[in-house]
């Protein structure tokens, strides 16, 4: 393992940035794999899992290749277990709201069996993980905003601007005004700043953004001269970002709009899952391409990613509103639920004028909709059991527990529990064999669309089977349309959900109509 890595510490390779940090012991200073600065001699070097463990080993960031920036591991999304979902609930910001007391309770676990899990897993506990992430936040309100230091100390997390400058000192080896003198100049001032969203290449933002505008709900989203634009319910107020590609940085620009500055780590945690940015893109095309059917498929779109979503809830019950009905159908139901009973924004943003409704003003506002009964009722019983906490779809959350939740209420069936954690929960490996799109993708790639026969050919693309639906859902009916430019709006497909009478079956005459997949 250190033999491997070290390779990678000689040939700067960026693909390892966020897999581990490299620490020097003569320098005193931890890097990226890719920092450009010599290579140090084996004998000085010593790896971290994570950039809280070199500091807790009493590292401080190299200045030069910004460790604490990098993108985040993507081993936290492709984990399941006890230790990955504490990761993706301390970048969410659950220690700084919580505390650690808090995140154990979060996960079932007391706080010593958690302390030593992480500990053994990442070298850090969870206080540590959150100091890091406080600092990452800090350096940004630093070089980024007009903001006075103290504002930017408890903006950023820290209990006392004497934490805020020991922790900038610990970490950076300056002080938060010699980080303000060495920065660019500064952003547009409190309230709004610029944010840099590293990943690693290939992204492929052009059907990521195509994937989200086809979806777009009014008043919520919008996307305007190639920029995806949305609102964000935080922990402490409302926000709005707009989210651009800048393939010459090899960083997503987030301009964020937040009532409250400490907002900003969730908010950056959101959007990087929104985006799938801490994912390994050259592990998941090489397993992928592999295979004769998606290997073309990845060729022609490298670094594909599945879109995520800011708002687990939100994605449940856009997935239940819009079964059996068209891609612009349900925008159309979705805008008239949020016209109906969302949350105005405070400053709306151009078109981005809403916040989606929270779970407690579902259950009044489905029924002005026009949907079925049976639609009305799966989503009144998904809002009860997403407020009463019967089903949660945080960051945190227990995949399988999550899925057994869903699939237990009426109206959710095996291919909308699917997309949910596809979409919600960042599962790298959900699957939807019964969804047409993938059928008749795979029937019009010469392979065989029956469900049972695409389940045995999906098990040789674990645990990669989410980004292959996103291939194959850009693989238009009959081949016509070049697959890295997905349609629009007929995105055909349909689940076993859409067609079991047990799950969503319409109590209206049926209607014959093309079905597009879920909002």
């Amino acid at each position: 393992m250190f033999e491997r890595r070290y390779r990678a510490v000689e040939s700067r390779d960026a693909r390892f940035d966020g897999w581990f940090f490299t620490a020097v012991t003569s320098t005193g200073i931890y890097c990226r794999p890719s920092c450009p600065a010599l290579t140090p001699k084996r004998v000085n070097v010593r790896f971290f899992p994570t950039a809280a463990a070199a500091q807790g080993a009493g590292f401080r960031a190299c200045r030069r290749c910004r460790p604490d920036a990098s993108p985040g591991s993507p081993e936290w999304n492709q984990r399941a277990d006890v230790v990955g979902r504490a990761m993706r609930s301390i970048a969410d910001g659950t220690v700084d709201r919580e505390g650690v007391g808090g995140l154990a309770r979060r996960l079932g676990y007391s706080e010593r069996q958690l302390q030593r899990l992480l500990v053994a897993e990442v070298g850090a506990g969870a206080l540590a993980l959150a100091r890091a992430q406080r600092a990452q936040t800090a350096r940004l309100l630093i070089e980024t905003t007009d903001l006075s230091l103290a504002q930017v100390a408890f903006a950023a997390g820290f209990a006392s601007v004497r934490q805020f400058n020991e922790t900038v000192r610990a970490v950076f080896a300056t002080t938060p005004s010699g980080l303000r003198r060495s920065a660019r100049p500064p952003g547009t001032g409190s309230g709004t700043l610029s944010v840099r969203l590293p990943y690693r290449r290939p992204l492929a933002a052009g059907p990521l953004v195509e994937f989200l505008a086809a979806r777009a709900v009014p008043g919520v989203e919008a996307v305007v001269g190639g920029v995806y634009h949305r609102s964000l319910s935080l922990p402490r107020g409302q926000g709005v970002v707009g989210l651009a590609d800048d393939p010459a940085i090899g960083a997503v620009r987030a301009t964020f709009s937040l009532q409250d500055l400490a907002d900003l780590g969730p908010a950056v945690s959101r959007c990087r899952r929104l985006l799938d940015l801490d994912a390994d893109p050259e592990a998941v095309d090489r397993d992928l391409r592999a295979d004769p059917v998606l290997g073309p498929l990845v060729d022609r779109v490298p670094g594909r990613r599945v879109p995520g979503t800011v708002d687990g809830p939100e994605l449940a019950v856009r997935a239940v509103l819009g079964q059996q009905v068209s891609v612009a159908g349900a925008r159309t139901l979705l805008g008239r639920l949020v016209a109906g009973a969302g949350v105005a924004l405070a400053q709306p943003a151009g078109p981005v004028t809403h916040l989606f409704p929270g779970p407690e003003a579902l259950a009044g506002a489905v029924g002005r909709l026009g949907v079925p009964a049976s639609r009305r009722a799966a989503l009144v019983e998904l809002a009860g059991a997403l407020a009463d906490g019967r089903v949660t779809l945080e960051p945190d959350a227990d995949r399988e527990r999550t899925l057994d939740g869903l699939r237990a209420l009426p109206g959710i069936g095996r291919w909308t529990a699917a997309y949910v954690a596809l979409r919600a929960l960042s599962d790298p490996d959900a699957f939807l064999p019964t969804d047409l799109g993938v059928r008749r993708a795979l029937t019009a790639l010469g392979g065989d669309g029956r469900p049972a026969a695409v389940e045995r050919t999906a098990e040789g693309w674990r645990p990669w089977r989410s980004y292959a639906v996103l291939h194959l859902w850009a693989v238009p009916a009959g081949g016509r349309r070049p697959a890295d430019r997905p349609p629009a709006v007929d995105l055909d497909h349909a689940a076993g959900d859409h067609a079991d009478p047990d799950h969503s079956a319409p109590t209206t005459p049926p209607v014959r109509r093309r079905k597009g997949r879920a909002a």
